[in-house]
């Protein structure tokens, strides 16, 4: 094909002329690049064939449709607790947060004055490989993980001093053991799934006909993937491994004649995993409803992650909605000078938003029906994904294309269905105008403190938009303490990330931003505490971060999220990004138990500040400037 007709053909599937470099400016796309992309796309470049299947039909400059803002926010600011579920510690967990400790914490952020409980992505993980933990690389997107349901609250549960002994092991650590949960929680649970089944007088949280009624309405989706894990489970025990791309050829599609006999001859331990999906299912309903019961307004607020894991349950069960040979990414930037491959399947441009039950819909849906708000990682996604072909160094990808229009309408419909708020993470490089249509589209941005700057330093804190949610940092940051000592430009240097001529230019950014922070505090009338130096004592950093939760509490911003992290002073980071190996990333546990959380030095001081900062009951002049920002 001549390099002409790969131009087009390229353009005709979305596929960017150029990318991005680390000096900002733009690298041509070679055409082995979009070869490679094409044929990942599932564009068939045969002279016979090749034209518009699969091409993205051009999308009409039409009315950007909007998603739910709930009522109670016209006219008043929130705020609630950020946390990561499998971090918390408490006296009955099994070695890992779970749905009962969500119920209990909900408890908790509702004494205090929160209105929403954030969490990372509950989405269904590898089960038979339990350390690729990263929330953000889920076997499935659709389903949720059942390493997170409270054993002891299943009916017919009666413990031992020999779980209890192995219980305590699990809880002393300071890092989840997710094999060793994994291996008790399954195993207890095994041995419960036929007592619920011949109960005498059913609990009413957990009745066979509401089970009944989950399986038919979960449908092949519900049932591929509790086969998955039923045959990913046996594949192990066989020395072949979890994910599908390492299983022999005649199971590495789910309508085959060898898994179609598997499924026979394993008819109960498939509808065993169907269970543990429905109790997930019920717990976390549950601890939506205590979110509701103990006050927060907008309850739960759930994480979507941009892809899953190449071999895991989703592309098994549905391969031909996902994009095959490439993997999602980002393109090299100052802070990853080769780029990232994130090993992450996408959609299908072609297919993301077909059909009345689109892939999209479903995935959105299935996390809307317990939240009040979603947060959308990588929210670029719905205009572009950065496209790795397998086999290619990043720095040979290039940026695809999706229906952004359409997606912004299911996003639309589903919202509104579900009376659940939506977030979008736009941050890195992106399109210069996204964020005024994802703003035009109801669509929160979300703006972490150390990112909100430019020329002159930090922005004060009503530059901030209304429609955002504002943060002072993620699961990908250090504390605000920890960004302060830069543990995080230390981090980077440490695991070979960053080389070390750009450590010294970051560390001497970080003096600067040091100073430009405590301006911005000072603008703000906020106590600057003495002795706020590079090297300060943990209690002047306590009082720094007491400040900087009163500093993002006054923005404009709708919703405010407070790092549980932050409040129980943590030293070690939850994830390092650009490292797999070399840090434990998703396993630390907070250092502080559910049930001493109250006594934590920190938790009292900054949830004062929110409740002064943003009270819970506003009217008056405050409600009419409200409307007026929603509908601006």
């Amino acid at each position: 094909m001549r390099s002409a007709e790969f131009d087009r053909l390229a353009r005709r599937h979305g596929i960017s002329p150029t990318r991005p470099s680390p000096e900002n400016r733009e690298v041509a796309i070679s055409n082995e690049a979009k070869r490679k992309i094409l044929s990942a796309l599932k564009v068939d470049l045969s002279s016979t064939a090749r034209a518009e299947a699969g091409a993205l039909p051009p999308e009409a400059d039409r009315k950007i449709p909007t998603s739910f803002l709930p009522d109670f926010l016209v006219g008043t600011r929130v705020w609630g607790i950020a946390l990561q579920l499998y971090e918390l510690r408490s006296d009955r967990n099994w070695g890992i947060g779970d749905f009962e400790d969500l119920a209990a914490m909900a408890d908790l952020a509702g004494s205090l004055g929160a209105d929403f409980i954030g969490l990372n992505p509950l989405h269904a993980p590898l089960l038979a490989d339990p350390e690729r933990c990263s929330p953000y690389e889920p076997s499935n997107r659709q389903h949720l993980n059942t390493l997170y349901i409270a054993v002891d609250r299943v009916p017919g549960f009666a413990g031992n001093a020999e779980l209890e002994a192995q219980l305590k092991r699990l809880r002393r650590t300071d890092l989840v053991d997710y094999a060793g949960v994994a291996r008790t929680k399954l195993r207890a649970l095994r041995s419960l799934w036929p007592v619920w089944q011949v109960q005498a007088k059913p609990d009413k949280n957990y009745r066979p006909a509401d089970f009944a009624a989950f399986v038919e309405q979960g449908g092949e989706s519900l049932r591929r993937h509790a086969l998955f894990d039923c045959l990913s489970l046996s594949m192990v025990e066989r020395g072949a491994g979890a994910g599908w791309q390492a299983w022999p050829a005649d199971f590495q599609r789910f309508d085959s004649a060898a898994v179609t006999a598997f499924e026979r001859q394993h008819t109960d331990d498939v509808r065993f995993h169907m269970w543990l999906q429905w109790l997930a299912h019920r717990q976390l309903l549950q601890a939506a409803e205590r979110a509701e019961k103990a006050g927060l307004r907008l309850g739960l607020y759930l994480d979507l992650a941009v892809g899953e894991a190449i071999d895991g349950s989703a592309t098994w069960s549905e391969p031909d909605v996902y994009l095959s040979d490439a993997t999602i990414g980002s393109p090299p930037d100052p802070f990853a000078v080769d780029g990232q491959d994130w090993h992450l399947a996408g959609f299908l441009p072609s297919t993301i938003a077909a059909g009345d039950a689109s892939p999209y819909r479903r995935m959105v849906s299935a996390a809307m029906r317990y939240a009040g708000a979603i947060r959308i990682d990588h929210a670029p996604a719905i205009r572009r994904l950065f496209l790795v072909p397998l086999g290619s160094r990043p720095e040979d990808g290039a940026y695809v294309s999706y229906p952004q229009h359409r997606l912004l309408e299911i996003l639309s419909e589903a919202s509104t269905e579900h009376r659940c708020l939506v977030i979008g993470e736009a941050l890195g490089m992106i399109p210069a105008d996204l964020p005024d249509d994802l703003e035009a589209a109801h669509i929160l941005s979300y703006r972490i403190l150390s990112y909100e700057q430019d020329e002159k330093g930090f922005k004060p804190a009503d530059a901030y938009p209304p429609l955002a949610l504002a943060c002072i940092s993620t699961h990908d940051h250090q504390t605000l303490a920890g960004w302060w000592r830069a543990a995080d430009i230390d981090d980077r240097r440490d695991h070979g990330i960053v080389p070390p001529n750009l450590t010294a230019k970051h560390l001497e950014n970080r003096r600067r931003e040091r100073r430009h922070l405590k301006a911005a505090l000072k603008a703000a009338g906020l106590d600057v505490p003495a002795g706020l130096t590079a090297r300060a004592s943990r209690e002047t950093l306590r009082k720094l971060t007491v400040s900087a939760y009163r500093f993002i509490a006054r923005t404009p911003s709708l919703l405010v999220a407070v790092r549980l992290a932050d409040l129980t002073d943590e030293k070690k980071p939850t994830n390092i990004p650009g490292t797999s190996d070399s840090y434990p990333n998703w396993k630390p546990k907070l250092s502080v138990s559910l049930e001493e959380m109250r006594s934590s030095p920190l938790m009292e001081r900054v949830t004062e500040a929110m409740r002064d900062e943003r009270p819970q009951n506003r009217a008056g002049r405050e409600r009419t400037d409200g409307r007026r920002i929603l509908n601006r």
